[in-house]
């Protein structure tokens, strides 16, 4: 059985960092291409930024560009967020999940499957 559990939110104030954990297992091939999305209140869940099963290769939401870096660790098929210059706009439910469909570079919620439960990040001003 594939799943993800996201463990490292919190909160803090605005400027500072936090770094998300998505522990993934049963993937004996390795990990796939993997992802970080947010969801807000009253908002739909957006993706934030992907990591390449093959080769690692990186994609970014605009909105994260810059202040945001994914990364992974194969062996222990933990995909991190590192999470920079943080504002209360980023305040949201984060998840990670598996791409099982979609482009290339896609951050389409609607082209994941295996959604971890989730953890919070609440950024004050």
């Amino acid at each position: 059985v594939q799943a993800e559990v996201e463990s490292g939110g919190g909160s803090v104030q605005a400027g500072g960092s936090l770094r998300l954990s998505c522990a993934a297992s049963g993937y004996i091939l390795g990990i796939p291409t993997m992802a970080w999305f947010r969801q807000a209140p009253g908002k739909e869940r957006e993706g934030v930024a992907l990591i390449r099963g093959d080769g690692g290769s990186t994609e970014y939401a605009s909105s994260v560009r810059g202040r945001f870096t994914i990364s992974r660790d194969s062996a222990k098929q933990t995909v991190y967020l590192q999470m920079n210059s943080l504002k209360p706009q980023d305040t949201a439910m984060y998840y990670c999940a598996t791409q099982a469909t979609g482009s290339y570079y896609s951050l389409s919620p609607n082209d994941y499957r295996n959604w971890g439960q989730g953890t919070q990040v609440t950024v004050s001003s």
